[in-house]
């Protein structure tokens, strides 16, 4: 039991670091960064002026390409990976201010994170190596092997099934105001704090809904056996475009997801770490 308390003494010590603190404000800036080129991006696409990805890596590897670029990915990858350290320790330890299934799904959500932080952090490195691949044609080429194999169309409608399910748990945490109990808002005036709630709710909205046809497409794919749909976020965009009024609705959403780019700057400020 005397071990217990003192790795959990050890573990809550080491959250409470000063400067995982400060780095992990910064990488919310980054994050930030990344989703307004991701927006920028799925404008392009809907006026069918962009060739690269429509997602976070296509939103990468844009910044690799301006001036001061690579040095601008190596920060935001320090960022992100103090980020996932963050929300690791979230996930055992952390959301304590809340009980019973709150806090439970908050720290699923954290390990969700975990993953989301560690995958673009990493990301970040290799397109500073200068090798970084298109993940959407990477999603396809994967999905086609494993549909290849014996119950793996299944196992791809299962990932669709999830992906979609995270999208529009997504879309209800923005509508439902849930971000709010992890943004210290007593500190807010309340011009900030109304600003603050309707970019996150805006933001979470249209991550949601990406992530949500995402899965939807991902889903058809296996019922098909169509992998060029497996693409991930970028066919999901492109997807939406091609619709009536598709480039309409994609340019409201590439607004949404710039929101939760303002958005993570407020979250450097009044994010609880």
């Amino acid at each position: 039991m005397s071990l217990t308390r003192n790795a959990g003494a050890t573990a809550a010590q080491a959250a409470n670091s000063r400067w995982l603190e400060l780095l992990t404000r910064a990488g919310f800036i980054g994050y930030g960064i990344v989703h307004l080129l991701f927006a920028w991006l799925a404008l392009q696409i809907a006026f069918g002026e962009s060739g690269e990805e429509g997602n976070q890596n296509g939103a990468l590897r844009t910044l690799g390409a301006q001036p001061m670029g690579k040095f601008l990915l190596v920060a935001i990858a320090v960022g992100l990976f103090a980020m996932a350290i963050w929300q690791a320790f979230e996930a055992v330890i952390g959301h304590r201010f809340l009980r019973g299934r709150e806090q439970l799904f908050e720290r699923i959500a954290s390990v969700v994170r975990v993953i989301v932080f560690v995958w673009l952090g990493w990301t970040a490195i290799k397109v500073v190596q200068d090798a970084s691949a298109n993940a959407s044609d990477q999603q396809q080429q994967f999905s086609e092997r494993l549909m290849a194999s014996d119950g793996g169309r299944w196992l791809v409608g299962l990932a669709g099934l999830v992906l979609a399910a995270v999208g529009i748990g997504m879309v209800i945490y923005g509508l439902k105001k849930k971000f709010e109990r992890n943004l210290k808002t007593g500190e807010m005036s309340p011009k900030t704090h109304t600003l603050t709630r309707r970019l996150g709710m805006a933001g979470y909205a249209a991550r949601g809904a990406v992530f949500a046809l995402a899965g939807l497409l991902i889903v058809v794919a296996a019922v098909k056996y169509d992998p060029e749909k497996a693409r991930g976020l970028d066919a999901a965009l492109r997807t939406l475009r091609d619709q009536s009024y598709g480039p309409v609705l994609l340019a409201l959403m590439a607004l949404g997801i710039a929101a939760f780019g303002v958005y993570c700057f407020l979250q450097s400020r009044y994010r609880r770490v």
